[in-house]
């Protein structure tokens, strides 16, 4: 399962990576069935957990085990239902009609998906690298995103694996019985990717239809080393650095003109000082590299700044004592105003501490195993309105995400609007220096320009910084070439700046995942479990028959 995903991304093991362990749960003797498959399912967890998070260790061992730890509680309650509700050879299990197979295939899949979400909503949620995600470098299958999200994609190969492991796996009592049986559950299985490949090859090849407005925007990453939320380089060397490399571009002897440059998360150092009346001030440090760039051209620039409430005092303005701080995007466009989008899905220990202010000792935890202090946390954003930009002459709608928020699809659904638009996510992955977690965040970014089918732009500090089209590939739509910022060895971590051309829809359609966002997977999921609770509860009472389930290996033929 780790190898699903980046550093390796070997895609093609989604098709197999749960059988062995369905094999094992469906074949577990009725003693103490519910303990063993618990155990075995925290134990895949755990291990999928400890190997795909690994880049946690950047930040904090302790942190790294601790969701490892949490997070694998899914795959165990999984388990558990796979091993009862869920198995197809368990006594009790219902009577065995024709879909007898399929029906049991198609609950655990759903109740897997149903878990999936579940973690990426419980406790603020990390729903990082669903099984759906595995399909972030097959985009035929990924298209299906835009019905249920990514994460509704995991019900396709989980049906599939527990399909074919019933078609192939025969009980003694079955050999003169099941096979029309086993005909309607690879018939099932075969029409469910037939017709999951046919949507997508539907939608890549009409994605592009329709008129469109053509942005051209200038993405520049600095790769700024840090260390936690402690950067490496001063405050002057940070602000030459995004003048020097954004004129650099701008003033190339064939250098296009962009409508829009984009600097990462925080890109600045200075801080915006907001009053009561809603006046931004913008500290002077920041006000000389924003106009000395300027004379690079007309465009919008939109890049990350630290907001503070503030006050006049005198002829001076001051923060606040105690005011608010948020983490927001920034938007200026070339005739001088600023609108700026806070930032609400914070990082829990990163961003905020849950209850620092009574429970201080939180912070000296953080501080240990960080090595760096905790300042003020961030407050919640709570707007949901989408941004506005101006490309050609044309006002453009951006739903905006700061930092890992384009990894939140039921957050970025909410700014979806009738008009043309266009996702936009600064981030600043340097938190875990040179380590994988950038490269999965990109993986699981991509799914929200197919959940909402809208194309996004991303830029980033240390990567990956891109753009992506509203099928989820990075391809220029005209040459078709890779619109990535790497270097010559192909690695994301790099300096320096790249021009990207994006087509933004001038009539967006609205997905079905835009409209009812994860409620028809968790509908499909509650479903499932209702159905299957309910032929359990309906088996017992039903006269057990000593052939149904094997009682030794000699039982089963493979």
């Amino acid at each position: 399962m780790a190898l699903l995903f980046p550093p390796h991304s070997v895609s093609k093991l989604v098709w197999v990576v749960l059988v062995p362990l369905l094999v094992a749960l469906w074949t577990l003797d009725e003693k103490r069935r519910k303990r063993k498959a618990f155990a075995l399912g925290y134990l895949t967890g755990l291990c999928f957990f400890l190997a795909n998070l690994v880049w946690l260790r950047t930040v904090s061992d302790a942190g790294w085990v601790a969701i490892s730890l949490y997070l694998a509680l899914f795959p165990a309650c999984w388990s558990v239902f796979a091993a009862t509700w869920g198995n197809p050879w368990r006594k009790g299990g219902g009577e065995e009609g024709l879909f007898h197979a399929p029906l049991h295939a198609f609950a655990c899949a759903a109740t897997w998906a149903g878990l999936e979400w579940l973690r990426s909503w419980l406790l603020t949620g990390f729903g990082w690298n669903p099984l759906g995600v595995a399909f972030h470098e097959t985009p035929v299958f990924a298209q299906a995103a835009d019905l249920f999200g990514a994460t509704g994609l995991s019900i396709l190969p989980i049906f599939v694996q527990a399909v074919l492991i019933q078609i192939c796996v025969r009980r003694a009592s079955q050999y003169h019985s099941a096979e029309m049986r086993r005909r309607v559950a690879l018939g099932c299985a075969t029409l469910f990717m037939a017709a999951c490949y046919g949507y997508g090859f539907w939608r890549i090849k009409t994605a592009h239809q329709g008129e469109s407005i053509k942005l051209k925007a200038l993405l520049v990453q600095l790769n700024i080393p840090q260390t936690a939320g402690e950067v490496a380089w001063e405050d002057t060397e940070i602000h030459m650095g995004y003048e020097d490399e954004t004129l650099a571009a701008l003033e190339g002897p064939v250098a296009p003109k962009p409508d829009w440059v984009l600097w990462p998360e925080t890109a600045l150092t200075g801080r915006i000082l907001r009053l009561d009346d809603g006046t931004a001030m913008m500290p002077f440090n920041n006000l000389t590299s924003i106009e000395r760039v300027r004379e690079g051209g007309d465009f919008t620039l939109i890049m990350g700044l630290n907001e503070l409430e503030g006050e006049k005092k005198g002829e001076e303005y001051w923060m606040k004592e105690n005011g608010k701080a948020w983490n927001t995007m920034t938007i200026l466009p070339a005739d001088g105003g600023l609108e700026t989008f806070r930032k609400h899905h914070l990082v829990i220990f990163g961003e905020y501490i849950p209850f620092v202010d009574k429970l201080p000792f939180l912070a000296e935890i953080y501080e240990q195993q960080t090595g760096t202090r905790f300042g003020r946390g961030f407050a919640m954003g709570e707007s949901l309105e989408p941004m506005k930009a101006e490309v050609k002459g044309q006002q453009v709608g951006i739903i905006p995400s700061v930092c890992f928020e384009d990894t939140v699809p039921r957050l970025l659904r909410k700014f979806t609007r009738d008009e043309p638009q266009i996702i936009v996510n600064i981030t600043n992955d340097g938190w875990f220096k040179e380590s994988e977690g950038a490269a999965q965040q990109f993986a699981n970014a991509r799914f929200r320009a197919i959940e909402l089918r809208r194309p996004l732009i991303r830029c980033a500090n240390t990567g990956v910084s891109a753009a992506i089209t509203t099928t989820g590939v990075t391809l220029h739509p005209r040459t078709g070439k890779p619109q990535e910022l790497r270097d010559a060895n192909g690695s994301h971590f790099t300096r320096g700046s790249m021009f990207v051309d994006v087509d933004i829809p001038k009539h967006p359609t609205r997905t079905l995942y835009a409209m009812i966002g994860d409620w028809g997977l968790i509908g499909v999921a509650l479903l499932s479990f209702a159905v299957m609770g309910r032929r359990a509860a309906a088996g017992k009472t039903e006269p057990e028959d000593p052939a149904s389930q094997p009682e030794s290996p000699e039982d089963t033929d493979l």
